[in-house]
């Protein structure tokens, strides 16, 4: 089979595959590309030495049986047999159930976690949406800290086990949504600055410096990541993405990674014949990620809606400190906002920020799935001091409440 890889300033590449050493060669069609041959199967492992350095994991690996500084394995997705005959399942009237496949069984796998559907399903969820699932040190956690964008965490089952979820989940009628993170990668098992300038300090993040999406290099770091996109849709048959922070992706060329990414997105759609979609997380309150490409906006499909869990979580705790002081002084009606206008903050001054802050929305053009709505969330949660959820809290009356209003809105 061929192997290949970008690496744009190394002076020699050499593949290393089941115990036999292979010299790449320049693509000459594709400047910074390496390419050769070598005997593989499913399961063979192999990594790339660039000029006289370690043994490296592929960039693009499917697989990574040994965590994220092991070596690749070549999985050969065709041999899959699909038996869930799926037309797909769109977002309008959409319940998301937010899974951690590593808590929401003892056993912390795929497989078992596929053998606990049904009760979503009589829950009258719609979609499950996976937290990360690429791989990351070690065998627990939230998966933010992921690297290998194109492989599923070993620990969780690999490959073949997610295939095998989502084939449940499909036979179940059931849509299968995976949170991706581009915004930062690692840092521990993170071997993507040896190929390349994946990232770049032209943009700092809170994670250090931003992913190279708009510097020298960037177009192959693009390419990189909308391949890994679309091979999560295609490959694993699943049914949206759910695109982590995409405020802290930083891009400033004229065509946004965002809008090439939705048009991608479109095409496969229309390729594979079923609806396929993208929800971004942002707490910019900024209309153009869910307006049309035409329009000159960015096209994803929907965002998560902080503003409504601020306005439900504010009226039923009382809680005002932090993001919450601004929702606060009025709760009911920063709640009857979110309700009618999708923002609460959609130019109004931010007291948190000590600033304006958001537009408002076309209401008369933006339809009601655009925006997610939830009263509980990973990060509401997770990010708390004590990481205390609502049940903690409230009366089983005031939990009835919030359910009522997420589900109603």
């Amino acid at each position: 089979m061929q192997f290949e890889v970008w690496a744009p300033q190394a002076d020699r590449v050499t593949l290393h595959c089941e115990g036999a050493t292979h010299t790449l060669a320049r693509d000459p069609a594709r400047e910074g590309w390496w390419t050769g041959e070598a005997e593989a199967a499913d399961g063979a492992r192999y990594g790339f030495a660039l000029d006289d350095g370690p043994v490296l994991p592929d960039p693009r690996s499917r697989r990574q049986p040994d965590g994220p500084d092991g070596l690749s394995a070549v999985v050969d997705h065709g041999r899959h047999e699909w038996r869930a005959r799926w037309s797909g399942r769109g977002l309008p009237g959409a319940v998301l159930y937010e899974l951690h496949v590593g808590t929401y069984t003892r056993e912390g796998t795929l497989d078992a976690a596929a053998e606990r559907l049904e009760h979503l399903v009589d829950l009258g969820v719609t979609h499950v949406e996976l937290m990360p699932l690429c791989p990351f040190p070690g065998r627990h956690g939230w998966g933010y800290d992921g690297v290998s964008l194109w492989a599923v965490h070993e620990p969780y089952g690999g490959p073949a086990a997610l295939k095998r979820f989502v084939d449940r989940a499909h036979g179940l009628g059931l849509g299968v949504v995976l949170d991706v993170v581009h915004n930062h990668l690692g840092p521990s098992g993170n071997h993507l600055p040896r190929f390349g300038p994946y990232f770049t300090d032209t943009h700092t993040t809170p994670w250090g410096s931003a992913v190279n999406l708009d510097a020298s290099g960037s177009d192959e770091v693009r390419a990189f990541l909308l391949g890994s996109a679309l091979a999560w849709l295609r490959d694993y048959r699943l049914d949206g993405l759910r695109l982590d922070a995409v405020h802290a992706l930083y891009d400033t060329r004229a065509c946004h990674f965002l809008e090439e990414l939705s048009a991608a997105v479109d095409a496969l759609a229309a390729e594979v014949d079923r609806p396929l979609f993208l929800i971004a997380e942002s707490d910019l309150n900024n209309p153009r990620f869910i307006t049309a490409r035409a329009e000159n906006g960015l096209g994803l499909h929907a965002q998560w809606n902080d503003d409504f869990h601020h306005a439900v979580h504010t009226t039923l705790t009382g809680e005002s400190q932090g993001y919450y002081a601004d929702f606060a002084r009025e709760p009911f009606a920063a709640l009857a906002k979110t309700l009618t206008g999708g923002y609460f903050h959609d130019g109004t001054y931010s007291s948190f920020r000590g600033r304006r802050h958001g537009r408002p929305l076309d209401r008369s053009r933006t339809a009601g799935h655009r925006l997610v709505g939830y009263s509980q969330t990973h990060d509401q949660i997770g990010n708390r001091a004590q990481g205390d959820r609502l049940a903690a809290r409230l009366s089983p009356g005031l939990l009835a409440c919030a359910a009522t209003l997420t589900l109603t809105a």
